[in-house]
């Protein structure tokens, strides 16, 4: 009888300092506020997105594993801006071509200084 009411009054002090400690106990008298489950977007609106912001481009993993509207959405706008910047890509180069066809024009020639010699 003695020891069954030994191990009964051991459980309720494991018990109590359990919940003091996750309640309120300890130097933090609350438990840190969880960081949120959402993806907010790290990836830069001020600017292109370069290499690196896609190298530490991070999701936060559900229950069952990322996110895929989150993850979703950060493709298609790494697409879309990768898209913008070959059509600028080939724009840039169609219009070298036509310069190299056409030659230079005159006012890219360069006018020699004076005191310079031809």
């Amino acid at each position: 009888m003695f020891m069954f009411l030994f191990l009964v009054v051991a459980l309720a002090v494991v018990v109590g300092a359990v919940t003091l400690a996750v309640v309120g106990g300890g130097e933090s008298a609350t438990l840190p506020e969880a960081g949120p489950e959402r993806f907010e977007d790290p990836l830069p609106q001020d600017r292109p997105v370069n290499r690196a912001d896609v190298e530490t481009l991070r999701f936060p993993v559900g229950v069952r594993g990322y996110r895929m509207a989150d993850v979703d959405d950060a493709l298609g706008r790494l697409g879309a801006e990768l898209s913008e910047r070959d059509s600028r890509i080939a724009e840039l180069e169609a219009a070298l071509a036509a310069h190299a066809t056409t030659g230079p024009s005159p006012t890219s020639l360069h006018k020699p200084e004076e005191g310079e010699h031809q």
